[in-house]
């Protein structure tokens, strides 16, 4: 996947240098009635270029960074369920005890649901 991304990162460099070369002209953008702004017709597309790019590269590592921290934790709250923490009671038993008769559910935690990722709606009292 890295070679095409190169590929493709060469292939609009190069376009970008012929385009440059071809079009190596000044150009006039006025901003304002009284100011105006003379420069060279590539560097107006490659400041345009990278006025559109940068916002949405941005937004794009923002969510990606948001996603990874809400899986890691989803992730962290399954483990936690899925392996409760000994009790005093099952430090002290011996160890070929605890491996016959598996430990009750600790009464602070909630019953598993059936579907992980949709529990059901909790009852009203």
């Amino acid at each position: 996947m890295q070679i095409v991304r190169t590929i493709g990162w060469v292939l609009l460099l190069f376009s970008l240098l012929a385009f440059s070369f071809f079009n190596w002209k000044p150009v006039e953008v006025q901003i304002w009635s009284n100011l105006v702004l003379e420069t060279k017709l590539p560097a107006l597309v490659v400041v345009s270029f990278l006025l559109g790019l940068v916002p949405m590269w941005l937004v794009h590592r923002a969510s990606k960074w948001r996603a990874t921290r809400r899986i890691n934790a989803l992730e962290t709250a399954t483990n936690r369920l899925a392996t409760p923490a000994p009790g005093p009671a099952a430090a002290a038993a011996p160890a070929s005890a605890a491996a016959a008769t598996p430990a009750p559910p600790s009464p602070d935690l909630p019953p598993e649901p059936a579907n992980p990722v949709e529990p059901e709606p909790s009852k009203p009292a």
